[in-house]
């Protein structure tokens, strides 16, 4: 089962570490992710530019609305994902507390993914 694992945190925060900082951070992470790669259970990983760099379709309306932007205001902001091949829950969560030891604060989003692959899903 492949699982989404959502990384939130405050971007206010994150974008005002030192690059001495960020890095220590990045590095702590890349030892995790090392180790998912080697046991080929690690899929993309992505870190997202700040929500100021995003832009938002709102389809409520007809023609639909382009906003420069997030949709939503809140606390805590998507700053990016890793995509991991995990027999369960559990070890998603396990996962998760992994990376989390490695980078304060925030919070980490799990969720199951349902891949299309030649046109159908696959759970």
């Amino acid at each position: 089962m492949f699982y989404a694992l959502l990384c939130y945190h405050q971007e206010d925060v994150v974008c005002a570490w030192t690059k001495e900082e960020d890095d220590a951070v990045m590095r702590k992470l890349a030892v995790v992710q090392e180790r998912l790669a080697r046991e080929g259970r690690l899929g993309p990983v992505a870190r997202l530019l700040p929500t100021t760099a995003a832009t938002t379709l709102r389809k409520d309306q007809d023609p639909p609305l382009v906003l420069d932007g997030p949709f939503a205001e809140t606390k805590e902001q998507l700053l990016g994902f890793y995509l991991l091949d995990c027999e369960n829950l559990e070890e998603a969560l396990g996962i998760a507390r992994e990376l989390g030891a490695a980078n304060p604060g925030g919070s980490y989003e799990i969720r199951p993914v349902g891949l299309f692959v030649d046109g159908g899903a696959r759970p």
